[in-house]
């Protein structure tokens, strides 16, 4: 019995490790791109997504005649384009959220920069279910509320994700509990 238990955490620890590593690629722009005057909004585009760690937005863009730049909250409001903490220029610019928080992004030209064309995307805080502790011995048994894979919303036609998520891992939990130690 305990060592299905252990069995059980290894599987469960392992499982969300792995689904926590896996993230989309998401198109800036759907298929106008990084350009000055999108079809959506970059800022209505960015509210009706939800970023998580590790997720990937690509910056399509005629390489040589522009760029794009992460700045700091300041730069983004004034459209500083002197002190960027990374630049991209190869014209298929592909930046991976490494934490939660916001991340702010301008164009390198900044006439096109203080026309709008800049972009906030908010990576929300990554979250680790609690682990539930088997119950004593006379204690009543209750079921873990079984849980569905985590939907995010995408409604534009030009997302396609570049991989599938697996099921989230209070549902791992589940299977795990239920099936190797009899809940």
């Amino acid at each position: 019995m305990a060592t299905q238990i252990y069995i059980s955490l290894f599987l469960i620890f392992f499982l969300g490790f792995t689904c926590a590593s896996y993230g989309y690629q998401l198109n800036v722009g759907g298929k106008d791109g990084w350009v000055i005057n999108p079809t959506e909004s970059y800022s209505h585009w960015a509210q009706r997504l939800r970023f998580q760690v590790n997720d990937t937005v690509l910056f399509k863009y005629e390489r040589g005649m522009d760029s794009v730049l992460e700045v700091e909250k300041d730069d983004f409001d004034n459209c500083n384009t002197s002190n960027p903490k990374t630049k991209m220029e190869d014209g298929n610019s592909i930046f991976q959220f490494d934490r939660s928080g916001p991340f702010y992004f301008i164009t390198g030209n900044k006439t096109n920069c203080d026309k709008g064309q800049k972009l906030i995307v908010v990576v929300l805080a990554v979250r680790t279910p609690p682990l539930a502790l088997p119950p004593a011995a006379n204690a009543p048994v209750a079921k873990p509320p079984s849980a569905s894979p985590q939907h995010r919303s995408f409604s534009s036609p030009a997302f396609t994700p570049s991989i599938v998520l697996v099921p989230t891992v209070s549902l791992v939990l589940s299977v795990a509990f239920d099936g190797f130690i009899g809940f």
